[in-house]
């Protein structure tokens, strides 16, 4: 789980760098579910996993939270949200 999480979480964040982009914001509607998917899995992860083994997931849960705080200052920002 914990891979799969920081796997997912790198793959989150690319997508939110490619949605910074002018005029791709509304990537931001579907990355920040995405995001939430990966945290959730990493949080499963952290639950699941021995406590000297959970660096991966807690990694993954970091990387699925900047992701979906960034994306939605983004869509605050740009007038996304209403």
């Amino acid at each position: 789980m914990g891979l799969i999480s920081l796997v997912w979480g790198i793959f989150a964040l690319l997508w939110m760098l490619l949605a910074f982009v002018p005029l791709l914001g509304w990537g931001n509607w579907f990355m920040i579910p995405f995001a939430a998917v990966g945290a959730i899995l990493a949080a499963i992860g952290i639950a699941v996993t021995d406590p000297a083994k959970r660096g991966r997931a807690k990694a993954g849960l970091l990387l699925n939270a900047v992701a979906i705080v960034a994306g939605a200052i983004r869509l605050l920002l740009g007038g996304g949200v209403l």
